[in-house]
């Protein structure tokens, strides 16, 4: 066995299944487990059946792409390093995309293959995909009913090895709720780049146990795959997030780190709560997080009260995931309120509205050049758009990085409210917010108002066992903050949940169509 670093996902599936063969690789939520060796066996034996299949005509054994989306199951990572075997790129969907998107996506990626379950929590995704399929000529169905199909790995032709600059592997898409997706192409060779980095700002060491609980077909679940690849840890998965039987199964696996966002630290801190004296999770290290803003007291409820190092968030997008990220070892302070440092690699600069790189603390858009950079969209016409005249990736978030080096995100370019000529940074009324005691969850959006051209709308759901905050009350609350009365909301609303994409972002053109 090599000692180097493999450059391929199949390398990487080789090269972990020959250092520790007989280590757990993943167990799901009804018990059924994995090891690294048999994961490369059975990847190699759905590989000769994907195989098998393209020589009956429409497999991937001659094609650019397969579309797949299944929920976060066994099978799942099974197929994916089987289509890395086959050295085919391969498109992973998101399982809440419908006709609309997925037909877009198979419109532009054309795809021999569309992998689906065959219904999945009330959606019949066989019948999309046959729809999708009988519009879009060239595109196979598979559905995908349990098992994968097998076949005998002696026949299939030895792994691709390619030489020269990385190949591109994946074609994720943009989560976006206003337009048409968009696909970002990625190699190999960016992801593990993001893994590597990830997992050492994490400590990660093969006695890890993480938690797989979001939609695997994001690019961040892919990028955990490789990091226990790397790193040899086992992946506990969930199909679905239930706060109460997700959070049995981490805790009869003894997950040690429990991602993997916002919502689901919430969802850990109402467990650890109803059972105040007897500890969630006892093997805790820490929450990663990411994918959206974090209240700053949530690391600090989490550190005392689940454990551990409390939450290490990071930041990116998927054109390039993970660019920066908190480290287990990084001051509360910078825990709290930051989304950590610079990954390795990875030059961040901030640019002020006029066109000049910002100083230490001060505020403007954040863009990046890194090695985990897509490679470009599927739609090439979007590139030129996509960054600045020095090679910079035009982000769309603000924020700031201080003299420690620390990234601060403060909003989208297009989430800064105007009111009466006024610009109010929702996420930092959203973050004075989330300290009240009676918050459980906000959101801050602006709404039309024909006098002032917006207004600024909270949205809430209250902590459960108190009486609902006012808007009179948080408003005396921003004050005593210091927040200057101009940014205070003038509109209340209470829900019972706030809408959120499967990486845990707030829907908030859900909100704005819902009370604008």
């Amino acid at each position: 066995m090599t000692t180097m670093r493999p450059s391929g996902l199949w390398e990487l599936v080789e090269w972990r299944a020959a250092a520790s063969p007989d280590a757990e690789m993943a167990v799901d939520e009804h018990g059924r487990r994995l090891t690294f060796g048999e994961y490369r066996a059975a990847a190699e034996r759905a590989a000769a059946g994907l195989a098998a299949g393209a020589a009956d005509g429409g497999g991937p054994g001659r094609i650019a792409a397969v579309s797949w989306q299944l929920p976060t199951r066994i099978e799942s990572l099974v197929l994916v390093a089987a289509l890395a075997r086959l050295g085919v790129v391969q498109n992973p969907i998101l399982p809440i995309y419908r006709d609309r998107e997925v037909g877009f996506i198979a419109g532009q990626a054309r795809p021999a293959m569309l992998v689906v379950p065959p219904a999945w929590r009330g959606y019949d995704h066989a019948a999309m995909a046959h729809r999708i399929a009988g519009a879009t000529p060239g595109v196979g169905v598979l559905v995908v009913d349990g098992a994968l199909p097998e076949g005998d790995p002696a026949t299939l032709p030895p792994p691709a090895r390619p030489g020269g600059a990385p190949p591109v592997r994946w074609l994720f898409y943009t989560s976006g709720t206003t337009a048409d997706p968009k696909g970002a192409l990625h190699t190999d060779a960016a992801l593990m780049a993001t893994a590597a980095g990830m997992a050492e700002r994490l400590d990660m060491t093969a006695g890890d146990r993480n938690a797989l609980v979001f939609p695997f077909t994001h690019i961040g679940g892919i990028v955990w795959l490789f990091a226990g690849l790397l790193h040899g840890f086992a992946q506990i998965l969930a199909e679905t997030f239930d706060p109460r039987a997700t959070t049995d199964v981490l805790r009869r696996e003894g997950v040690t780190t429990a991602g993997a966002g916002t919502p689901f630290h919430l969802a850990y801190l109402a467990a650890q709560r109803e059972n105040p004296g007897d500890r969630l999770f006892p093997s805790l290290r820490v929450c990663p997080g990411g994918g959206a803003p974090k209240p700053p007291r949530l690391h600090l409820d989490v550190k005392r009260e689940l454990g551990g190092a409390g939450v290490a968030s990071g930041w990116g997008l998927t054109e390039c995931p993970i660019l920066s990220m908190a480290s287990v070892r990084d001051p509360d302070r910078a825990l709290a309120g930051t989304e950590g440092r610079a990954m390795p690699g990875v030059d961040l600069r901030v640019v002020t509205p006029d066109g000049r790189v910002a100083g230490p603390g001060e505020e403007g858009e954040l863009r990046a050049r890194a090695p985990q950079m897509m490679a470009g969209y599927a739609d090439a016409s979007l590139d030129g758009r996509a960054f600045d005249a020095d090679g910079y990736f035009r982000t769309g978030d603000l924020g700031t990085i201080d003299e420690h080096g620390y990234v601060t995100v403060t909003g989208r370019l297009k989430d800064v409210i105007v009111r009466k000529g006024e610009n109010i940074s929702a996420t930092e009324v959203e973050g004075l917010l989330y300290e009240h005691p009676g918050v459980r969850d906000v959101a801050v959006v602006g709404l039309p108002d024909p006098a002032l051209g917006e207004v600024c709308c909270a949205v809430l759901v209250p902590e459960a066992g108190r009486e609902p905050p006012s808007l009179r009350e948080l408003s005396a609350w921003l004050g005593e903050r210091g927040l200057m009365i101009q940014k205070h909301p003038e509109r209340l609303e209470l829900v019972e949940a706030l809408p959120r994409n499967p990486a845990g972002k707030i829907l908030k053109n859900d909100l704005r169509s819902r009370f604008g």
